[in-house]
């Protein structure tokens, strides 16, 4: 089976081919030079490069693979979470293939993409305790199956991802500012009084990292020297020394450690709920941390689980988890007619999926 991924959530924009399990291609046009200019994503901006650059990357990928559109068996899109005309893009241009070609359709979660990305580098164990750490979601989840999912713990506020941006942003490091939190962290030992671990004193499986920003914030505040004075480049921030970026290693080893404790903490409380579980899949943008991921090894260890961790590629948005989770829900049957929507971020996905042949 042959199955198209495309991926247009947020501000990658990517389509990958994946034939019975096996990454055949793919095809990625970030915009983060363009948003850096804003430091952040700007939708209208974003939903606008998905539109210039999606016709060329499936061109692309076509010639790159030497497939004919109607070669490929399914259409797989991420419908949401995501900015909603970004990901109308994405459904658009999914639903205009399907009736050109007579391949069929199916709507892909893009948080369950996520998770189910190291499957393309090996086989995932289940059931599966499954961490989603990203930009707009911090979530956990049983998994039972590539197509069975249920949420345990959610996000109520600023997801990791998105307090990782934010306390970047207060230094003036540039966009995305998460991956210099963790180059500087990993040059000090982390103050493990400095900053709280947020909402760990309750029994909630849920998230909230407003209050660690907040925290971080009021620190900088009192500390201005430690701030850029304009917004910095890669180069600016490389070529700080002296006790600036030693004050700056010891702040971004500290955030590091309360985001990663706190993981760790809400981790090891869903495990104690859902029953025997064979594996622990951590994925998002922010697996990419280094510290979360040697935090969640050792849960792992100390639970006798499989740890599974995509790739460092395929923690960010890409269309090879998009095809591939799409293969997955292909393989079991389920389809989605030309009605499909996209669905923002803040609305639950409904599982709408009809079983092919009936």
């Amino acid at each position: 089976m042959l199955v198209l991924g495309i991926e247009t959530s947020c501000d990658e924009t990517s389509v990958a081919l994946v034939e019975n399990g096996r990454l055949l291609g793919e095809k990625l046009a970030t915009q983060i030079d363009t948003h850096a200019l804003f430091g952040g994503v700007v939708p209208e901006i974003a939903s606008r490069e998905h539109l210039r650059v999606l016709p060329r990357l499936f061109r692309e990928l076509m010639a790159e693979t030497n497939v004919r559109p109607e070669d490929i068996d399914t259409v797989a899109v991420a419908r949401g979470p995501g900015l909603l005309g970004s990901l109308l893009v994405g459904v658009s241009f999914a639903k205009g293939l399907c009736l050109s070609t007579g391949a069929s359709l199916v709507g892909v979660n893009h948080l369950w993409a996520h998770l189910l990305a190291p499957g393309l580098a090996g086989e995932i164990q289940f059931p599966a305790l499954g961490l989603l750490v990203s930009g707009g979601h911090t979530h956990t989840y049983r998994i039972d199956s590539p197509v069975e999912f249920e949420l345990l713990g959610r996000t109520l506020d600023d997801a990791a991802g998105e307090a990782f941006d934010k306390v970047a942003k207060l230094f003036h490091f540039p966009y995305p500012g998460g991956r210099f939190i963790d180059m500087l962290g990993r040059e000090a030992e982390p103050d493990t009084k400095l900053f709280p671990r947020p909402y760990i004193d309750n029994d909630s499986l849920d998230f909230s990292f407003s209050g660690l920003k907040t925290a971080v914030a009021n620190y900088v505040a009192t500390r201005p020297e430690l701030v850029f004075d304009t917004m910095a480049d890669a180069v600016a921030v490389a070529s700080l020394s002296g006790e600036k970026r030693a004050d700056l290693a010891k702040v971004c080893a500290s955030f590091n450690w309360s985001v990663a404790e706190t993981l760790k903490i809400k981790v090891e409380r869903a495990l104690k709920r859902v029953g025997p579980t064979k594996s622990l899949i951590v994925a998002g943008g922010v697996a990419a941390n280094s510290v979360v991921r040697e935090t969640m090894q050792g849960v792992a260890e100390e639970h006798g689980l499989r740890l599974t961790l995509p790739d460092l590629a395929l923690c960010t948005d890409n269309g090879a988890m998009i095809a591939f989770a799409g293969w997955q829900f292909a393989k079991a049957g389920y389809v989605h007619s030309l009605e499909l929507e996209a669905i923002p971020r803040g609305q639950v996905i409904p599982q709408d999926w009809a079983i092919s042949g009936e």
